[in-house]
């Protein structure tokens, strides 16, 4: 089966809290604090595999889990990070905002997509002369988590485009050694289908051919089954376009894929691309061809003509699709450069429905998070991290009063004056 898109949930393993104890040992009086770190929660990571096809190993398994840190001891314990393979040509995009969180090509090339928290700091960091036995100790960070879709956006050289029934897998077979099914019937290829070429004794490339299904009229918005598939002609270096020459009107059938490529994305329309007038084998396609050349040669385009079923005309295919090909040395590199986009949300106070205060802002939210406020110093120190940070001055501003409920990530806090302001 070919599956090429899944959704999958991830999450990173929280981090370790720090610990708050004291030195015990016998005959060392004013023992101070050693609590040690907690351990980093591991992340998970996506990596491109090129033994692999297709996403069907995330066909059955939706949630993936990375392990958590340990409590600080004397020791700091990691988690584990997870790995995840998936084929070449694997876009990553966040299922809430439909953002490009990563785009992976490379071979061994990998992704983080969820990262583990930190750990907590265990209390032998916030020792100064001043205070010799600080109870306060971080709590670890909770990892990412969320909703990922991954789709498959297959890399080949050349894409073969066309309606439905135009000849393509029986092009695909003619000039590779892929045996796709073949019938005499619309939408016969219900998949994708990969082939190699052989361009000849002297040229060392090896192209790699993709043949889409079928596209109809209305394909980019959601018609037939060739909508689901055109993503995977993005990243083609060469389209060739072919043309059934024996349907009732090939300049029509012409006009709607170009249109439909547009539609999809305008930049298919830039890419080299060759339009294959097939059938010639059939007297209806070969009456029409002459016209069908001129109107090409007008447009300042160009097409040729064969037939895929009995090998007329496909030496002089091979031939320009060489052509159109870059050399050997750009073929072996992905056809496109693999990116990461990164997308930074600034600080921001806002109110929800039920009138509380929202505060967000990733570091803030951490620190939060790592806050234990049933300890009392902790507490404290958080309120002097919301004064460093102007969040404290900022909240003033839009008005919060004592009583009102302030969310910062996952906490909920009842905003109270700090007690250096009432002394």
């Amino acid at each position: 089966m070919f599956l090429d898109r899944v959704k999958i949930w991830v999450r990173a393993g929280d981090g370790g809290d720090g610990a708050a104890t004291f030195r015990k040992e016998a005959h060392v009086p004013r023992g101070g604090p050693d609590g040690g770190d907690g351990g980093r929660g591991g992340s998970v990571y996506l990596r491109v595999d090129p033994g692999q096809t297709t996403l069907r190993d995330f066909q059955y398994k939706h949630h993936f889990k990375a392990t958590p840190g340990g409590r600080g001891e004397r020791a700091r314990r990691h988690g584990d990070d997870l790995l995840l393979d998936v084929p070449p040509g694997t876009a990553v995009l966040d299922e809430a905002s439909g953002g490009l969180l990563a785009d992976l090509v490379a071979t061994g090339q990998q992704a983080m997509v969820a990262r583990g928290g930190r750990g907590g700091l265990g209390n032998t960091h916030f020792k100064t002369a001043t205070h010799q036995a600080p109870k306060h100790a971080q709590k670890g960070e909770p990892g990412e988590e969320h909703w990922l879709r991954l789709e498959l956006r297959l890399i080949a050289d050349i894409g073969l485009v066309g309606l439905p029934n135009a000849g393509k897998s029986t092009l695909l077979a003619a000039v590779t050694a892929a045996r796709p099914k073949i019938a005499d019937y619309p939408f016969t290829t219900l998949e994708p289908n990969l082939g190699v070429m052989d361009l000849g004794d002297d040229d060392e490339r090896r192209p790699t051919i993709a043949d889409v299904p079928g596209l109809i009229e209305g394909a980019s918005s959601g018609a037939g089954l060739g909508h689901a598939f055109l993503r995977h002609i993005e990243r083609t270096r060469v389209l060739v376009h072919v043309v059934d020459g024996s349907s009732r009107d090939p300049e029509w059938d012409h006009e709607v894929i170009r249109e439909e490529l547009g539609a999809h994305d305008p930049a298919l329309l830039e890419k080299p691309m060759l339009v294959v007038f097939n059938k010639l084998d059939l007297s209806s396609a070969r009456d029409r061809w002459p016209a069908f050349a001129r109107a090409r040669r007008a447009e300042g385009g160009e097409a040729m003509g064969i037939a895929a079923a009995t090998g007329e005309g496909l030496d002089a295919f091979r031939a320009r699709v060489a052509e159109l090909l870059p050399s050997a040395e750009e073929l072996k590199a992905p056809p496109e450069p693999a990116g990461v986009v990164v997308h930074h949300i600034d600080s921001m106070i806002e109110r929800d429905r039920d009138g509380a205060f929202r505060v967000r802002g990733k570091r803030i939210e951490r620190i939060a998070a790592q806050t234990n406020f049933d300890v009392e110093e902790s507490a404290e120190r958080f309120q002097r991290d919301l004064e460093r940070m102007g969040i404290d001055a900022e909240l003033r501003r839009v008005g919060v009063e004592p009583g009102d409920l302030v969310r910062i990530g996952g906490s909920e806090l009842e905003w109270e004056p700090t007690p250096w302001e009432d002394a």
